[in-house]
């Protein structure tokens, strides 16, 4: 049928209703007419014209062919309310093929379908509602103006409560979806950043707003205020500062009132939510432009209460990862996060070339805590800290790697020796001190090269050992040729600590003569290393690992037995009254149980104790004199002999020298090589004759030529031990000296 048979149509003319009351009009229904005939177009618009429902008028949408109507349906979707769809267009089921497309492979549910048609015998009516997703059949004749109102009001409101049950469901989804997610996320900034933004997807509408909380709950402000916890939009710059930065006085006083009451406001441009979780109370304020539904506050409510929990995760794990990750004086992050800070540096998206890591370590810091007490230590690391923030600011990260160490990542313009080292120039206030400062700092350029984070912050630290080892200057740049020393530094203690459980260390003797007579008086215990293919490592290389390390004391013990052993084997030999000469270092004197071992080693070996001489150096006597002083008196008292090795080559203090409970003087090698025919020593004879004054005997060692001995005893030196009269070595070959000297 061509559309010009329907000109006359009822449509036209059957008006028996007159337009109601129209309120305030906030918005449209969309209809989409689909038909071949422009004027069915025309009358339809005519009758609807004045149609309000809900406060919202028909807007209407056309399309001349099915084709069309497609295009249009499948760019409008689910904002179309309404669908007049011809049957009969540029097919004989065009309509039908529409409804069938839109429902089944556009999956486009929520708009009603009215099929209208002239030609009711192309598509029956019980076949076409059983076989199509539509939801009326309508003749054309049969629709006068007001059976067509009655079916559009009736179409709107089923359109109306469909759109509403499934906003609701969406809402449920979003809300366990959105909830699942926000319950995995544990940064509170991250989780409030994604309320603000579920909550804008669940009314479906673009929202700025923040999550607000009062400081003490969640972050590490000292005061209680409302900060910005997590913010989007406009508000987005806000986050972690005060509320009033807002400088909005209807949000504070909002989101004030809605802490305060402890409930929901909503109003016309805006609402603000209340978040109720043990304690972790927060406000959600959105801007919105529009009041929220009735529907939308249901489904916020029931979104709301199921977040609570993880907002309550959220801040547990901040208060965990601030107690793992950040330090709990200076509030910088500690080593770990440091560590982490370094990982993310060596990203490839963030690694930068002109980046440099700094370690800071305040020189003699325990000074501090020892003489002024650990609150004005604490105050100073707090200065320290401020004025590491102060001189940069936020181009600069930080952190506090040990007890007087700090960290840095950040250009090279800023982190640099110069601008350290002015820093350090002005004092710092700890508590009611104002103290002057100093500092060692290591430096580590970050390349390019990806690297972790712990390796970065292990060249860092090899060049702050280098600076603290340096005379010259206070800072050092890390070096490969750096890390290749100090791994072989660490694999040689690795080799030592093995070889001691193993036994493999040595001790050799050299035999020590009374110049007088030359016959053997004692024996100094000497350290060896052997290594597989025969050769020896000197103990000028491994004694100061070993000492380093902590080592020392381990090997202080087992050479003080060893030489018991050999003391004792000696003595069932026939060989009574010979003394061992033992050398002890300063760590092992920082032993607490230093003492307490030495004396049941001797006790449990059955050997004299006067036949234990312990050999302390000038520099062990500097380090630390009072711990040295109170051990050896308390070993004196024991029976143990001490004698002071390499005595000249130091700075000794006279005054600590009286004080020590000394029973021999020990003249440097370096002082008799000064030996020569027609030349005087002068240092060793001051030294043999200090020894003569203060009651001790004396004993040069390196002495390896006839003339250095008889200088010696002329000067009245009491022993001597060189190669002139035996070299070190092992105990198989000293019981061999030892008969060949009785023979």
């Amino acid at each position: 049928m061509t559309p010009s048979k329907y000109e006359n149509d009822e449509l036209v003319f059957l008006s028996e209703d007159t337009p109601s009351d129209i309120s305030e009009i906030t918005g449209v229904w969309n209809v989409l007419v689909v038909d071949d005939d422009e004027e069915i177009h025309s009358v339809t618009r005519l009758a609807l014209s004045d149609l309000v429902l809900n406060d919202k008028n028909l807007h209407f949408i056309h399309a001349y062919s099915g084709s069309e109507a497609l295009k249009i349906i499948e760019s409008m979707g689910s904002s179309i309310a309404i669908i007049l769809l011809d049957v009969v267009m540029e097919a004989d089921d065009a309509g039908l093929t529409v409804a069938r497309i839109m429902r089944e492979e556009m999956k486009i549910l929520e708009p009603r379908i009215i099929l209208r048609t002239g030609q009711p015998g192309y598509a029956p009516e019980e076949q076409v509602i059983k076989d199509y997703d539509i939801n009326d059949y309508k003749t054309k004749t049969e629709l006068t103006r007001s059976k067509l109102v009655t079916t559009i009001i009736a179409s709107l409101r089923s359109y109306q409560q469909i759109l509403s049950i499934n906003q609701s469901r969406q809402g449920l989804q979003k809300i366990i979806v959105s909830s699942a997610n926000l319950m995995e996320e544990n940064s509170v900034k991250s989780f409030c950043e994604g309320v603000v933004t579920q909550i804008s997807s669940l009314i479906g509408l673009e929202a700025g707003g923040i999550v607000c909380a009062k400081a003490g709950s969640v972050l590490d402000k000292e005061d209680d205020g409302i900060y910005v916890l997590g913010a989007a939009g406009e508000f987005a710059p806000y986050i972690n500062k005060s509320l009033e930065n807002l400088h909005n006085a209807q949000i504070v006083k909002f989101v004030n009132s809605c802490l305060q009451l402890k409930k929901h406001i909503f109003e016309q441009e805006f609402s603000v939510l209340y978040i109720n979780s043990s304690g972790y109370d927060a406000a959600v304020y959105l801007q919105i432009g529009s009041e929220i539904s009735t529907v939308d506050q249901q489904l916020l409510e029931v979104f709301l209460s199921s977040i609570s929990i993880g907002y309550e995760n959220a801040n547990l794990f901040h208060q965990l990862r601030t107690a793992a990750f950040k330090d709990w004086l200076t509030k910088l992050p500690n080593r770990s996060e440091f560590i982490n800070m370094l990982d993310g540096c060596s990203d490839a998206k963030n690694k930068s070339l002109d980046s440099v890591v700094a370690l800071i370590d305040i020189n003699h810091f325990a000074d501090i805590n020892d003489g002024l007490g650990q609150d004005v230590g604490n105050s100073t690391l707090l200065a320290v800290t401020q004025r590491l923030e102060e001189t940069f600011l936020d181009k600069v990260k930080m952190g506090r790697i040990g007890s007087d160490v700090f960290g840095l990542i950040g250009p090279d313009f800023f982190v640099n020796p110069q601008t350290l080292n002015e820093m350090f120039l002005a004092p710092f206030k700890g508590g009611e001190h104002t103290l002057p400062l100093s500092a060692s700092f290591g430096f580590c350029r970050l390349d390019g090269k990806m690297q972790t984070g712990i390796n970065i912050l292990k060249h860092s630290n090899i060049a702050l050992n280098q600076a603290k080892k340096s005379l010259n200057t206070n800072f050092a740049y890390y070096a490969p040729e750096m890390e290749a020393e100090t791994t072989w530094r660490l694999d040689t203690i690795r080799q030592l600590n093995r070889d001691l459980e193993a036994k493999r260390l040595q001790l050799w003797y050299q035999p020590q003569v009374n110049l007088v007579s030359e016959k053997i008086v004692g024996m100094e215990a000497l350290l060896r290393w052997p290594m597989s293919d025969g050769s020896y490592i000197s103990p000028t290389v491994f004694v100061p690992l070993a000492e380093y390390s902590g080592l020392i004391i381990d090997i202080g013990i087992w050479v003080l037995e060893e030489s018991c052993r050999k003391l004792n084997a000696l003595s069932k030999q026939g060989y009574t009254g010979l003394r061992m000469a033992v050398n002890i270092s300063m760590p092992q004197f920082r032993d607490p149980n230093f003492v307490i071992r030495v004396k049941n080693i001797i006790t449990e070996s059955a050997v004299a104790p006067d036949m234990i001489e312990l050999e302390i150096t000038e520099s062990v006597v500097m380090d630390e004199p009072q711990i040295v002083i109170e051990a050896l008196k308390e070993l004196k008292r024991f029976g143990v002999k001490v004698a002071i090795d390499d005595f000249g080559t130091g700075f000794s203090s006279m005054s600590y020298l009286q004080q020590l409970p000394l029973d021999r003087l020990k003249v440097d090698r370096s002082f008799v090589n000064e030996i020569t025919p027609g030349k005087s020593a002068f240092i060793a004879e001051t030294i043999v004759t200090l020894g003569n004054k203060l009651g001790l005997s004396t004993i040069a060692e390196g002495v390896e030529k006839r003339e250095q001995a008889s200088y010696m005893l002329e000067l009245g030196c009491d022993e001597a031990q060189g190669y002139l009269f035996a070299k070190p070595m092992p105990y198989e070959q000293l019981l061999e000296f030892l008969l060949s000297q009785d023979q």
